[in-house]
């Protein structure tokens, strides 16, 4: 079997990588760039500092993922707690939102909790029959916690209102909360923010989060052709036909490249009109990522945070240079002479974003949130922006009637689309997800193996694990966020080794 994949993003390297080790070696990846990893790559500035395409972090829910990883990076990585906060009417609130409205103002305390209360005793609908996500913020969190956080955040996050997107995605990814627990953190001012699977995470220890996939393509030499587009795929033939004029005969076909412009802009060939139409009709939003790097120790312990205020255009902030000290000019490991922030802002049509002033708008938006503090604009001393087009695969309400109609038909044409944008399934599209599956669909191609991945349908759960039934990740749960002071200079990740 002659196999041709598309893409050298996690989806592409994971199904070369199985192609491999199941010793198949009829196979080509195209990948348009000059580098591998896709979204997930990592690239280094004319400073020094390194930069991911959004705050990418590992944790899996695979053992499959864990023994690959470890192949590649050895010991060459960090083990770090997760720190998590929104921001939201100047003051800093643990994550989740829902979980630690003790933090807010009494007057939105109050409000959130009256809302709450008011939904849920008052409640006349099941939220499982929610017709949208939009519906179902309001049915399981009240007027309160919607109109302060849950709308004006999610709408940052997608670049669309809640009404146009369904409610299957969710599991992992929304922490509910009931009316006894938000009572109880309240009244007895408990913190709540255990919850979620990536509460501890790795990270590769030098070259961001496209380290890890680097090695895997250098793992595929010979196997891999970089700058090659693929101009168009023969589906009726089974010819890829490459911008650099060289065809690529195929018996089967992954893609990762995003399902729309697969079936609308790249196949030849006769594909009925409600094919076209369904797949034209998917909705994404892109991406702006601004890293900031600042000559400064940095202030603070933090991971990632959260943005639902319009004072500011970006949705989350990560502080990169806390995930390894090897993010930012000083390579000597001390970690203690400059920081960086990658700041991400979404952009849609019903979210238009000035390219020209996203820079100038985020480091303002830094200023008034107050992770820049006066005077540190003048402490910068690199800026990084990227576009990406295809940031956020929208789990819009039509996308599974889509999904259901469009990718059977490719499949009966052994194309097999996969991955985030190929898959167009947020809720599977963390990197181990679409790692596996393009592992899972080589099995599936070479062992008749059923998938498991893409068929995953998360649950609800209190504490956003045990949502799906597939391996735990082995670090879940182990650790738990610290409450710190703010003016202490952040801890050297723990080491598990040194470069290999």
């Amino acid at each position: 079997m002659r196999i041709v994949i598309i893409g050298a993003g996690p989806t592409g390297l994971g199904a070369a990588y199985r192609l491999r080790e199941l010793g198949h070696e009829d196979f080509v990846v195209l990948e348009k760039a000059s580098h591998a990893g896709g979204l997930a790559a990592s690239f280094v500035d004319d400073a020094g500092f390194t930069w991911d395409v959004g705050g990418h972090v590992m944790f899996s829910h695979y053992d499959y993922y864990d023994r690959l990883f470890e192949t590649m990076m050895g010991d060459a990585f960090t083990l770090n707690d997760r720190e998590s906060w929104v921001r939201i009417m100047d003051r800093w609130v643990p994550y989740p939102f829902q979980n630690n409205i003790r933090y807010l103002p009494k007057q939105a305390a109050y409000e959130c909790l009256r809302g709450l209360m008011h939904a849920q005793l008052r409640r006349e609908k099941d939220p499982r029959e929610a017709r949208h996500f939009g519906e179902f913020i309001d049915l399981v969190f009240g007027e309160g916690i919607a109109r302060h956080f849950m709308r004006p955040y999610n709408f940052k996050v997608w670049a669309y209102p809640p009404e146009m997107m369904n409610k299957t995605w969710i599991g992992e990814r929304v922490a509910v909360l009931d009316v006894d627990r938000a009572l109880r953190n309240v009244i007895l001012e408990e913190d709540d923010f255990g919850w979620g699977p990536n509460n501890r995470f790795k990270y590769p220890l030098k070259g961001g989060t496209g380290a890890f996939y680097e090695r895997i393509a250098r793992s595929l030499d010979g196997f891999i052709r970089y700058d090659t587009a693929v101009a168009s795929i023969d589906h009726e033939r089974h010819i890829v036909h490459c911008a650099d004029g060289t065809q690529e005969p195929y018996d089967a076909l992954i893609s990762a490249m995003p399902l729309d412009l697969l079936v609308t802009r790249t196949l030849t060939g006769s594909v009925p009109p409600e094919i076209a139409q369904a797949a034209g009709s998917l909705l994404h939003s892109a991406g702006h990522m601004v890293g900031v790097g600042i000559r400064r120790p940095c202030p603070s312990t933090k991971c990632w945070m959260y943005f639902p205020d319009d004072n500011c255009p970006f949705y989350r902030v990560t502080y990169l240079s806390n995930y390894s000290p090897y993010m930012t000019p000083d390579q000597s490991g001390r970690n203690d002479q400059y920081y960086s922030l990658l700041c991400e802002t979404s952009e849609s049509p019903c979210k238009p974003v000035d390219h020209e002033a996203i820079v100038e708008d985020t480091i303002r938006g830094l200023e008034a949130s107050g992770l820049l503090e006066p005077g540190e604009r003048n402490d910068i001393v690199s800026i990084w922006h990227k576009r990406v087009e295809y940031s956020y695969p929208t789990p819009s309400v039509e996308r599974d009637q889509i999904l259901s109609t469009v990718i059977p038909w490719l499949e009966a044409r052994d194309i097999y689309s996969r991955g985030r944008f190929g898959m167009w399934k947020y809720e599977v599209a963390n990197t181990d997800h679409t790692l596996m599956q393009g592992v899972e669909c080589v099995d599936r191609l070479l062992e008749g193996t059923p998938e498991q991945t893409i068929g995953i349908v998360y649950r609800t759960t209190a504490d956003g694990r045990g949502a799906a039934e597939h391996a735990r990740p082995k670090v879940a749960g182990s650790g738990e966020k610290r409450l710190q002071v703010e003016t202490r200079q952040p801890p050297t990740p723990v080491m598990r080794g040194r470069e290999g």
